[in-house]
């Protein structure tokens, strides 16, 4: 069940939406922040709030491969072993870790440290064979390295992925993946935290240098600053014009995607309405001023009719 503080930032995700059942997705990943996976009662609380049925909710639970049913480890360790990774090992780095774990498929450890998975594709081929802990990548594993990784993860000495922010633990990652940045409990890290671009501050930094224990970046955070400010410029710009920017955003449309966007006067036309005919590129422009350039004007419905009753 989620706690107080959870539940508000729960009713602030479902406001996101137009439609509150578009916010089921991050709401089961907030479900697995609070509890450790989608349990029943999560999945009758996402059901409350969105006005489904708890049959709904967990069809979409049973779906998706990130959301679990069973109790989740400390830390998620996934492999690739899809094509780009098993031809090039990803198959014996997931049985050595199985091994060394001494646990399969979505099996969690005794100490509950970790819960290993072989993924499908993580979407990093490049970087084959790729093993991720909680969803952020390390690139170019063997057996012993992904072995030593665990090791260092297990001691408490976790090293930088190829890119971002040393793993926090997956449950600390489900809060970012629902849309709401870095836990109020998680640690810190110099590298930032990666989430939604309005939260620059919480943006993922790539590392000039790939391989895990590669040093970080810091991250300044400009971009949504700068948007923000340019939007409250085109505001002021509509007030000195004597208009409502609220009345001009609304009159933009669906269409409308930043303030203020689309002119109000503006129609969308057919691309028959405005296209001209294509032509040859070797073949001349028309003479309007001849008549045998002009097109036969079209045949009226009622001449033909007369002409199938004469035939």
């Amino acid at each position: 069940m989620l706690s107080p503080e959870l539940r508000a930032q729960a009713e602030e995700l479902v406001g996101r939406y137009p439609g509150k059942r578009s916010a089921l997705l991050p709401l089961l990943h907030l479900v697995q922040h609070a509890d450790g996976y989608v349990t029943p009662d999560g999945i009758a609380e996402c059901a409350e709030l969105l006005g489904l049925t708890k049959a709904e909710v967990a069809a979409v639970a049973t779906f998706y491969t990130m959301y679990k049913r069973e109790p989740l480890g400390e830390h998620l360790v996934s492999v690739c072993t899809n094509f780009s990774c098993k031809v090039r090992g990803g198959r014996e780095v997931y049985e050595h870790l199985s091994a060394k774990l001494g646990v399969g498929h979505n099996g969690t450890t005794a100490d509950g440290k970790f819960t290993l998975e072989h993924a499908e594709c993580l979407g990093n081929c490049e970087g084959a064979p790729v093993v991720t802990v909680d969803y952020l990548n390390y690139e170019g594993q063997t057996p012993a390295s992904a072995a030593e990784l665990v090791e260092r993860i297990a001691a408490g000495e976790v090293p930088p992925p190829t890119r971002g922010f040393p793993p926090p633990g997956v449950r600390a990652v489900q809060h970012r993946l629902a849309g709401l940045g870095a836990a109020p409990d998680e640690p810190r890290s110099e590298l930032g935290a990666a989430t939604r671009q309005a939260r620059a501050d919480d943006g993922a930094v790539p590392q000039p240098e790939a391989g895990p224990g590669a040093e970080g970046v810091t991250l300044e955070p400009t971009f949504a600053e700068g948007q923000s400010a340019e939007r409250e410029a085109a505001k002021e710009a509509v007030r000195a014009a004597g208009k409502d920017p609220e009345e001009v955003q609304e009159s933009a449309g669906p269409r409308a995607r930043e303030f203020p966007t689309t002119d109000p006067d503006w129609e969308a036309r057919r691309p028959a309405e405005t296209a001209a005919p294509l032509r040859d590129a070797d073949e001349p422009e028309p003479d309007e001023d001849d008549p045998a350039e002009q097109a036969p004007p079209a045949a009226d419905a009622d001449d033909d009719e007369e002409g199938e009753r004469g035939a």
